[in-house]
């Protein structure tokens, strides 16, 4: 990867991808009922465990990753 797509922010390195799947889809963002809705999958792989997440929030996102102690966040630019 470029160095340039990536930053190291309080010990955590943020990488910008070119893609990652959706987990949010079109129903979830019109039904949100005033909730910040996040999904998460969770995998266990030969690299060790992988958890994506999905927003429509993406600073919850963040913030919740960061809570969960991961040392890496890789982000897609997306508008």
């Amino acid at each position: 990867m470029n160095k340039k797509n990536t930053i190291t922010q309080n010990n955590i390195t943020i990488k910008y991808v070119p893609h990652l799947p959706d987990l949010i889809t079109y129903a979830d963002k019109i039904n949100d009922n005033g909730r910040k809705k996040v999904k998460i999958r969770i995998e266990y792989t030969e690299n060790g465990v992988e958890i994506l997440g999905d927003s429509p929030y993406d600073q919850s996102l963040e913030d919740l990753l960061i809570q969960s102690g991961v040392k890496e966040i890789q982000k897609t630019l997306c508008g």
